[in-house]
């Protein structure tokens, strides 16, 4: 559904997006991950063909993004991280508004809006004033809008940022609803690694380069490797045990004592068997793909703050 070969985007000296290949099987579900100034935002610009690329080429749902902006167009669904909706219009009104856009028949635009709002639970609040509708609210609406238009890719980018949790689980269980069945292929940056440990795939790009692609699973594998806290009742005298009996390195933290060992399961029977210091607690920790991320880039997802929405605005 999204095939990129060779994408290259750069603004002066500056190289926003370095050569970059990667494909997204159709009905899948894909994650973008990177720290802010990777060059996601540059991708996802030349995707939604807001932007052109340098050289390389890119492919949405077999159109080029480059010479075939209107059928790219017509073939995705936007949902940005800002929201873009008219405060001062319906909900009713904001939908019949985007169909306009899209050309639709106004008998198919009226049938289509009743559909989606029933699909997002927002039929009672049609013609309601979106100044007045919660975040979340807000957030399905705006997702409604997306989809209107019966789009094969639907781009989402940090959809539930400054959700609550409560609502980000109810916008993914719609989300996921719709995904399945309509079989729409989902193309997702966010912040929220629980979000993307849910990735069909997932792709990591820093400094313009994809340094990681693989399901979820792949990618922590990389990460060879368990970690046992440990807390006992004299962790000093326990440090000195384990480092002597295991031969391995064991670091003092806050809350105990950190031991990283491959397969942690078949390690803790060996731990515990004759250990001389009593046990307070124990945790076995398997690699998260947060774990992964800061491993392959150095920083936390969120380190260099809110997130570059200048691909909006004309720039990187």
């Amino acid at each position: 559904m999204i095939r990129v070969e060779g994408l290259v985007k750069k603004y002066n000296s500056i190289t926003a997006v370095d050569g970059i290949d990667f494909n997204v099987e159709k009905g899948s579900f894909f994650g973008f991950l990177g720290p802010n100034g990777a060059g996601k935002t540059t991708t996802i610009g030349i995707l939604c063909t807001l932007l052109k690329p340098t050289y390389g080429s890119a492919f949405v749902n077999g159109f080029n993004c480059y010479k075939e902006p209107k059928k790219v167009r017509s073939s995705i669904g936007l949902v940005f991280q800002e929201y873009t909706l008219d405060n001062e219009l319906t909900a009713y009104e904001n939908l019949m508004f985007h169909c306009y856009l899209y050309g639709m028949r106004k008998s198919t635009a009226v049938k289509r809006i009743d559909e989606i709002l029933s699909v997002v639970e927002l039929n009672d609040r049609k013609d309601d004033i979106v100044k007045k509708f919660s975040g979340g609210m807000k957030r399905r609406l705006e997702i409604a809008r997306g989809l209107l238009h019966r789009p094969q890719v639907l781009f989402l980018d940090e959809p539930t940022l400054g959700l609550d949790p409560q609502t980000r689980i109810h916008i993914w269980d719609f989300i996921n609803r719709l995904r399945m069945g309509e079989n729409i292929t989902v193309f997702l940056t966010t912040h929220y690694m629980d979000e993307a440990e849910g990735c069909d795939s997932v792709a990591i790009i820093d400094k313009g380069s994809i340094i990681s692609f693989g399901s979820p699973d792949e990618l922590k594998k990389e990460l060879k490797g368990d970690t046992i806290y440990l807390k006992t009742a004299d962790d000093s005298k326990a440090r000195t045990v384990i480092q002597e009996r295991f031969g391995i390195t064991v670091n003092t933290i806050d809350t105990g004592l950190a031991i990283q060992v491959e397969g942690g399961e078949k390690f803790l029977p060996h731990l515990f068997n004759g250990f001389p210091v009593e046990i307070v607690s124990v945790n076995l920790k398997r690699p998260s793909l947060n774990d992964v991320f800061v491993s392959l880039t150095g920083r936390e997802i969120r380190e260099d703050g809110p997130g570059d929405t200048r691909v909006r605005r004309g720039g990187r």
